[in-house]
């Protein structure tokens, strides 16, 4: 594995000048902001990720004002009450994207959120609070404990929220294979320790948070 010097000098490169790589960096959010953001939100969100998984994004963006009507805001203490009938007549609505499976989760995703603000006083501090050196172990609980954030779903989904994280990309694990860390994407909880074990170094060595590191890690591949 490379280190940090390597990866610096490799996007220093490619963009020219110290100045137009640190333009581009995506900056995560502080944990004051993560800890102020209501469980209602978290949940809109949580929900938005769901529903625009393996669809297009501006598709599914568009239609979300309807969501939070038909949804009470997100307010887990109402969503958490739909019965399955409600879940079922929702289907009949054109404005919303009728996936069954998909509206399904939102409920149980509700009472998730709630779980979580009942251990930690709001879910928002308990991703606030998660240590970014053990990230993977956050997409585990996420991929657990809530419905339908398998997969890609919870680290793209912490990155929509802010919370710093890397992202296993197709560049990314392109990048990582280069480097000798993984073989392949990183599934496993093996392969996905290892993966963290190289953002943290990148991380102490750098001081950098997880997302820049992600980002120009994707940029040393070229296409």
């Amino acid at each position: 594995m490379r280190d940090y010097a390597w990866l610096h000098e490799y996007c220093l490169n490619r963009f020219g000048s110290a100045a137009k790589l640190e333009a581009q960096l995506p900056q995560p959010e502080s944990a004051a902001t993560l800890r102020a953001l209501s469980d209602d939100r978290y949940l809109s969100m949580i929900s938005l990720r769901v529903f625009r998984a393996g669809l297009k994004h501006s598709l599914v963006d568009a239609k979300w004002p309807a969501f939070e009507e038909v949804f009470f805001g997100f307010a887990t203490e109402k969503v958490v009450l739909m019965s399955a009938e409600h879940i079922e007549r929702l289907m009949q609505d054109a404005r919303l994207i009728r996936h069954l499976g998909k509206l399904k989760s939102v409920p149980r995703n509700a009472q998730f959120v709630r779980d979580i603000a009942a251990e930690h006083g709001s879910f928002g501090a308990w991703i606030a609070d998660w240590p970014v050196d053990d990230i993977t172990g956050l997409w585990t609980q996420l991929a657990k404990r809530g419905t339908q954030l398998g997969g890609l779903s919870a680290p793209r989904l912490l990155r929509m929220l802010g919370k710093d994280t890397f992202v296993p990309t197709n560049d990314v694990v392109a990048a990582l294979k280069a480097q000798g860390i993984v073989d392949k994407v990183p599934s496993s909880l093996r392969d996905k320790a290892a993966v963290q074990t190289a953002f943290n170094t990148w991380h102490a060595e750098s001081g950098r948070p997880l997302c820049q590191l992600s980002w120009m890690l994707a940029h040393t591949v070229n296409h």
